[in-house]
């Protein structure tokens, strides 16, 4: 009877202030979307990582003819030097860095280009101008600079590149997205909570008769506040639903779908088993910033 009774005041609630219910679902539904949009792109940061970082090397290039570099001072790397390169990569002051070495000469890196450009390219460029290089697999990709200190200014050696730093940009680019994305969500949850705040004192002054009866027949400050905190979760909760399922209808149709085929050199994706880990959180953030806003609304109202 107890809880019937809580419930009821509840739904009365809801039902007089219909209107602003409706607004905190909607702006719970926009934040926590956000939110939830929020996690996925770091999580997808974080894949992408992994996969590059996995796959990313360090390449070795050895001088050209043409090389303007200091160390290229006598032309192009001779076979001692190249030879210099393979016993440094291989020795065992690198084998704690070094996961595998492989070795493209210039004429196999000229046949590669022909295949990935086609013949057109002969008359522009020749198996000189393309130059032997190594490329050094790394066992953690975060050493790179232990093998760019290794052979940077070694006599032979024209430059060393870490291909993941070529992807640095994008990675900063799509955390900076982030950093939007939370900080427009923090925006919209604080104007959830003032909102679902603003909606329980409407609620309870619209009721303040019922609440005096309360009082006078002894009822307690909890039995009193459970109602209109009641009101804030329900709706906020509503609206934690709503967000859930924005970010399953984006992974499975944003992502999944469209993305995914259109977009080629990103080969792993978020999918549902990250938007089921996403939404429970959501949906917890909503019912408690709920329950905290209107339960402090309803007990100020109260002392006032």
């Amino acid at each position: 009877m107890r809880l019937q009774l809580i419930l009821g005041e509840a739904l009365t609630g809801l039902r007089r202030n219909a209107s602003m219910v409706i607004s905190v679902v909607l702006v719970t539904f926009v934040s926590l979307t956000f939110v939830g949009a929020a996690m996925l792109m770091q999580m997808e940061i974080g894949k992408m990582r992994d996969y590059w970082s996995g796959r990313a090397q360090v390449s070795v290039l050895m001088c050209r003819e043409d090389s303007t570099a200091t160390t290229c001072a006598d032309g192009a790397a001779t076979q001692e030097q190249i030879d210099q390169v393979s016993q440094r990569l291989s020795s065992s002051a690198l084998s704690g860095v070094v996961r595998d070495v492989r070795f493209e000469s210039s004429d196999e890196a000229y046949q590669n280009l022909l295949k990935l450009y086609g013949d057109e390219y002969k008359d522009y460029v020749t198996p000189a101008q393309l130059g032997n290089t190594y490329f050094v697999g790394l066992i953690d990709p975060e050493k790179a600079d232990v093998i760019t200190e290794a052979f940077n200014g070694m006599a032979g050696v024209e430059e060393v590149k870490n291909q993941l730093q070529y992807l640095e940009p994008l990675f900063s680019a799509l955390t900076i997205a982030t950093y939007i994305a939370v900080g427009i969500a923090v925006l919209m949850l604080i104007a959830a909570v003032l909102l679902i705040a603003t909606t329980i004192r409407l609620s309870a002054y619209a009721r303040r008769r019922e609440v005096g009866i309360m009082r006078l027949v002894g009822a307690s400050n909890r039995f009193i506040q459970t109602p209109f905190i009641l009101e804030g979760v329900f709706a906020a909760f509503i609206g934690s639903l709503m967000a859930g399922a924005a970010i399953v209808v984006g992974v499975h149709f944003g992502v999944g779908q469209y993305l995914k085929g259109r977009v080629s050199f990103i080969t792993e994706w978020i999918d549902m088993r990250d938007a089921a880990v996403v939404i429970p959180i959501i949906v917890v953030i909503g019912l408690v910033l709920a329950a905290l806003s209107a339960g402090f609304a309803i007990r100020r109202w109260l002392r006032a």
